[in-house]
């Protein structure tokens, strides 16, 4: 089914590029809308439904990510993106006429925004076909916007939210083009990595911010503390791990810029603008190479080639090949863990074990396979702070990950009450006593919260 389902995307593509190029009723776009349905028609003549969607910048089905076809169509992804669709569903029975006024309403001009672009989809009356946003968990509310004191019945700033607040004025003082004080960014880092560093999990699940770039600046900062967690693990001095963590911070500026200064406009997007969209990572390179005085060239070279890829086969494209920098080796991988691990699923929750497997699937391709093994090793499969059922019933809390057994961790008892408070290292459990499955915190697992 896989590789029906890529053919599928494949063609899709092609014919929406196709419509495009030749408008609607030519031999060319007919014989190119006439493949995708074909592939289509064929799927759905074998499943009821099927859900594709973004997660991050790679394409997803099922609980693949489909890394390789993503780098393919990276530009068609950006299309889809700038129209609001992060998430495509397609019903059977197929309808051939319902399908090809998808494509259609795809590649006509006049729908080029987000909103349009949705408002016409309703008119169409599609009953096969259901696109648009990603549907993402709603995160806490607390009281800091990223910099900006909260309203007057909103409670004290917690600490977390003081560093966050903090670590991200620099970021919004390259995006507002003003002066840049990265010495101070750095120390609220190293205190966001010594308070919360050690609870990965639970940073995870905790946007500092209330504003409509909140769930951008809370992966930023989970980038950047997952980097800084591996950098000190790794060896690296605290200086090293200070640099390594603002250059993380920085990675995705081209794509913020662009958010901000291109993909908001209410018009069409110019030949150039769709350009810029495609090599953010160039773009986000060259704003800060501006601010390489305060900030060094560190975070310029991560935000050029955290897309490249461990194997050079990514973007943007290099005229030789040069193997990427250390830091944004791990930045890479911190990234794209990130964005799996975020209650963001086109379809379902990315678990532990699937997020594990896929990474591991790209040792060598995607990612540096020592970074990889690093990151586990340090982290875990489990992260700390996770809260999870074991296969014998009972509800533990992630203590510790454990190097001697990735998927093994140091767990505190939490359920049957007679039991809390007692330490299981499951590594001297093989065979007996293992993790079964994450307890989601909305859900089954909030009960045990109060003991992250």
């Amino acid at each position: 089914m896989l590789d029906s389902i890529k053919a599928f995307l494949l063609d899709f593509f092609s014919a929406v590029q196709a419509v495009k190029m030749y408008a609607e009723g030519h031999p060319s776009s007919r014989e190119a809308v006439g493949k995708a349905e074909r592939d289509l028609a064929d799927i759905l003549g074998r499943r009821a439904e099927v859900t594709l969607g973004l997660v991050d910048q790679e394409l997803a089905w099922e609980g693949e990510i489909l890394f390789e076809l993503s780098q393919k169509t990276r530009s068609f992804l950006a299309f889809l993106k700038e129209r609001g669709v992060e998430r495509m569903t397609f019903l059977a029975p197929f309808r051939p006429d319902e399908f090809e006024r998808f494509v259609a309403a795809l590649a006509d001009p006049k729908y080029k925004d987000a909103e349009a672009f949705q408002r016409h989809l309703q008119t169409l009356g599609l009953r096969m076909v259901k696109a648009g946003k990603m549907k993402a968990a709603a995160a806490p509310a607390v009281a800091v916007e990223a910099g900006r004191p909260g309203g007057p019945e909103a409670p004290p700033p917690s600490a977390f939210e003081i560093s966050a607040a903090a670590a991200l004025l620099p970021l919004r003082a390259v995006l507002d083009g003003t002066e840049v004080r990265a010495r101070e960014q750095g120390l609220a880092l190293l205190d966001l990595l010594g308070r919360f560093g050690g609870k990965n999990r639970k940073f995870l699940s905790f946007a500092a911010f209330r504003d409509k770039d909140a769930q951008t600046y809370a992966h930023l900062l989970n980038v950047a503390i997952l980097t800084m967690f591996l950098a000190a693990k790794s060896g690296f001095s605290e200086e090293e791990v200070r640099e390594a963590g603002q250059a993380a911070l920085f990675h995705d500026i081209g794509k913020i810029y662009l958010a901000r200064e291109v993909l908001g406009k209410p018009k069409a997007l110019t030949p150039s603008e769709f350009s810029l969209v495609q090599d953010h990572s160039v773009l986000g390179a060259r704003i800060l190479l501006r601010y390489k005085d305060a900030l060094g060239t560190l975070p310029a070279i991560v935000a050029f080639e955290h897309h490249l890829r461990y194997d050079l086969k990514g973007y943007p494209k290099l005229p030789f090949p040069c193997p990427p920098h250390p830091v944004s080796l791990m930045v890479s991988l911190c990234d794209v863990y990130d964005a799996l691990a975020q209650r963001r699923s086109y379809k379902k929750t990315f678990p532990p074990l699937e997020i594990h497997a896929l990474i591991s699937r790209e040792k060598g391709k995607m990612f540096d396979p020592r970074v990889v093994d690093d990151f586990y090793k340090f982290m875990g499969v489990w992260p700390v702070g996770m809260v999870v059922a074991l296969n014998d019933g009972r509800a533990a809390v992630v203590r510790e990950a454990n190097e001697r057994d990735i998927f093994r961790p140091v767990v505190e008892i939490v359920g049957p009450e007679s039991q809390r408070g007692t330490l299981l290292d499951l590594a001297d459990e093989a065979g007996r006593v293992e993790v079964d499955r994450r307890l989601d915190p909305a859900l089954e697992g909030g009960a045990y919260l109060d003991f992250v």
